[in-house]
């Protein structure tokens, strides 16, 4: 139990339905669905479609989003609704035009959004409410307005100097010129009637007529490849998750081309280095979180793409044999120099978890990718698109080489955590590259030091940037600094938290929901 003379947050308990959101208004969302009757997907798609108006940076219909369901009989179901490449994508191009890679802005890395159809396959197949009726209040936002929160506010003030680059300074992403302030009110007509016209008829009027049309016009007259056969050719696909093994519990994960497996392959390596032989607040921890997972985003970041062009599979990647190979490489005093990763873009995403009275569980994750994505926008519509693409390189016979129709590596990723057969525990952390190691360092608060879901996401982080250097949170103590800079690593102050989370726990033996928000959004969990 937290120290009650210490700001914090205690986690929240219920019975009846529980909505864990990065945003107030998105969390009010989906409780005020399951309360009207709706079940867990019903009330995580309204959340979602809140969250595309009131964390535009961070979300929206112009993204892609997975989903993990379980049912209360305790079969799951996973979703991956992350879009293509243009049919007529090639790396070639790229090469032969001095592209080193994919850019991270503009035309070139938006892929199709899988967003809108995915949350369409959700409804049809779960679902109890439709789009006219989950939509209600993401059009009441968009159309009349909603208060800015603290930090939205603070996100878009420092996207500000890459807008104008990307967009000049009349984009509708400069409201009056800037960043909307902190309880200021911000409204998005174009989005609210795109919306209208998906609750209307349909994820079709996203895909095919004059919103294709106009996307389509927006992305050729960047200089884009991706055209309205690319858009009316979506699908999302229903997966089985992968899953490993971890201190008694099933951790499972949508498999490639999302980096779930990167997850896997992380708690994997902790199991079988012992870790939670280590305090919860020690060098030693730390440590062997980081080297660990330095292994295991080598292994993505050399073999994790699109299911079709991976070199090996899954299966391999998460064996005992793999897995020993892997730790063998770990020293536990001291940091290899060897490992050399890729760096990685900064990214915007949000991750939701609802249960509702019945024990169906939803773990959902929505994105754009970095914030604002592309900076393409499709102002008629209010669409932001997103820029997944940057994800794909143009190396010559890489499993993730850009091509045509293909799904980039990819980093969203919702996570269920089942115990004997059953959903035990619902989560996700956020913050793009972060988000293996963010699985893997919440989940061992949860299982191995048998912290509160609060207290889980609560507990300070750090995490490479793009330099290799570690971003330490202020909450790590001087002690377990120093002991790291002996151990060879380089540290610095983090710029920003890293990622965001929400837990919901379930099926305990008190019959009751437990859930927690991350101090570093400015969501919360609400149940009743």
């Amino acid at each position: 139990m937290r120290n009650f003379q210490l700001p914090g947050r205690s986690p929240v308990y219920a019975e009846n339905g529980m909505a864990a959101t990065s945003h107030p208004l998105a969390t009010a969302t989906a409780l005020k669905t399951l309360q009207d009757g709706g079940n867990a997907v019903d009330a995580a798609i309204a959340a979602s479609a809140t969250l595309a108006v009131v964390e535009p940076h961070m979300s929206g219909i112009g993204g892609d989003c997975f989903a993990i369901v379980s049912l209360p009989d305790g079969s799951v179901f996973g979703l991956n609704g992350s879009g293509r490449s243009a049919r007529n994508a090639d790396a070639a191009w790229y090469r032969d035009n001095g592209f080193d890679t994919i850019p991270a802005r503009g035309a070139h890395p938006v892929t199709v959004p899988g967003a809108i159809a995915a949350w369409e396959a959700l409804v049809e197949r779960f679902g109890t409410r439709s789009f006219e009726a989950l939509f209600s209040d993401a059009i009441t936002y968009a159309e009349k307005g909603y208060p800015v929160h603290d930090r939205v506010a603070r996100d878009w003030a420092l996207l500000v100097s890459d807008i104008k680059k990307v967009c000049g300074n009349r984009s509708s992403l400069l409201p009056d010129g800037g960043a909307p302030g902190a309880g200021s009110r911000h409204a998005w007509p174009g989005l609210g009637k795109t919306l209208r016209l998906i609750a209307d008829h349909g994820a079709r009027a996203f895909y095919e007529g004059p919103v294709a049309a106009r996307i389509a016009d927006v992305i050729r007259e960047a200089g884009g490849f991706l055209d309205e056969g690319d858009l009316a050719g979506i699908s999302v696909d229903w997966v089985d998750p992968i899953s490993a093994r971890y201190n008694g519990h099933d951790v499972l994960e949508i498999p490639p081309n999302g980096q779930g497996i990167t997850a896997l392959i992380l708690l994997n390596l902790l199991d079988a280095l012992d870790m939670r032989q280590c305090d919860q607040d020690s060098v030693e921890r730390y440590h062997l979180e980081i080297e660990a997972g330095r292994r295991a985003y080598s292994v993505r970041d050399h073999l994790v793409s699109d299911p079709a062009t991976m070199t090996v599979p899954p299966a391999h990647l998460l064996s005992a044999d793999y897995t020993a190979h892997l730790v063998a490489q770990v020293d536990r005093e001291r940091r290899t120099d060897t490992i050399h990763l890729p760096p990685h873009p900064g990214s915007d995403t949000v991750y939701l978890t609802v249960v509702d009275r019945d024990r169906m569980a939803v773990s959902f994750i929505n994105s754009l990718y970095s914030g604002f994505g592309s900076m393409l926008v499709v102002e008629d519509y209010g669409i932001v698109l997103q820029n997944r693409g940057s994800c794909f390189n143009v190396v010559g016979n890489h499993p993730n080489e850009i091509g045509p129709s293909k799904r980039p590596m990819h980093t969203i990723i919702p996570a269920m955590v089942f115990k004997n057969g059953r959903p035990v525990i619902s989560f996700g952390v956020m913050g793009g590259a972060y988000q293996p190691m963010g699985h893997a360092h919440v989940l061992a608060n949860l299982i191995d030091y048998q912290m509160d879901p609060q207290a889980a996401l609560d507990h300070a982080r750090l995490f490479w940037n793009a330099d290799g250097v570690l971003e330490v949170e202020a909450g790590i103590s001087g002690k377990i600094r120093s002991g790291l800079e002996s151990r060879g690593h380089s540290l610095r102050d983090a710029v920003s938290p890293w990622g965001g989370g929400q837990i919901i726990e379930l099926n305990r033996p008190d019959g009751f929901l437990c859930g927690g928000s991350d101090h570093r959004k400015d969501g919360l969990v609400l149940g009743w």
